[in-house]
């Protein structure tokens, strides 16, 4: 059976460029590490997608709504449905000057700011730099070596796959408590000053409001107050010996 729009599955996956073979994303830890792009920081399981939501680039959004449980594929997807098309107005020449003091350490094939846009380093030559501003993988056909895992449809199921997508913590130190319609959500305190903490939160409670029957979320955080340590108390002798150091 094929999914319908708005169902939540989890998926491993590995893409790569088709007329290269660069691997340059994976759900897979193993295939992380055999293809050079393992981050300690990356948390590698399955992932979780909603169909037809906009979650992936639009070819593989697409092609996932024809997909089952089970399923192990590829999937192609063209670069008009991928990254997109590459755009030669998006290729530009700018002074080295405007690079200031990091001209020199710039490299071609380096991705970096200007004028708070990211782009590649193309060209260094004569005083001026060519930029690329088009998508690292633009006018790319992309393949998607997919294996659809599982299908989640209660909300014993959806909760902790929707915690697992937006805490950036180990699945154990994920906790929560469902109590019919209420949730009570453990924010984890090696997040508490965590960039972008409330966004975590909205985002969690928009994907539990609308995935789940869910009706109110409580987040709790719990802080302790870390007294002071009582001061050592001093013996006799070493308070005589103190005294006798400070008449010497």
């Amino acid at each position: 059976m094929t999914f319908n729009k708005g169902s939540l599955i989890l998926l491993d996956y590995t893409a790569k460029i088709k007329d290269t073979g660069e691997v340059f994303e994976t759900t897979i830890e193993e295939e992380a590490k055999k293809n050079s792009l393992h981050d300690h920081n990356e948390k590698y399981q399955p992932r979780l997608v909603s169909i037809g939501e906009g979650w992936l680039v639009k070819g593989f959004d697409e092609a996932l709504q024809n997909t089952s449980v089970g399923d192990k594929k590829t999937i192609e997807v063209s670069a008009a449905k991928g990254f997109g098309e590459r755009d030669p107005g998006k290729v530009r020449m700018i002074p080295l000057r405007k690079l200031g003091e990091d001209a020199e350490k710039v490299s071609i094939g380096d991705t970096i700011e200007v004028d708070n846009k990211k782009g590649t380093v193309r060209f260094i030559g004569s005083g001026r730099v060519q930029m690329d501003y088009n998508h690292r993988f633009a006018g790319k056909i992309i393949l998607y070596d997919v294996n659809i895992l599982k299908e989640l449809k209660s909300d014993e199921e959806k909760i902790p796959g929707i915690l697992k997508r937006h805490l950036p913590v180990k699945d154990e130190e994920i906790s929560f408590n469902k109590n019919g319609k209420i949730i009570d959500i453990t924010i984890p305190k090696e997040i508490f000053r965590a960039e972008g903490l409330h966004l975590m939160k909205h985002f969690i409670q928009s994907d539990i409001f609308k995935f789940t029957t869910i009706e109110k979320i409580n987040f709790i955080e719990t802080h302790e107050n870390k007294k002071t340590k009582p001061k050592e108390k001093i013996s006799t002798d070493t308070k005589k010996e103190l005294e006798t150091a400070k008449k010497t």
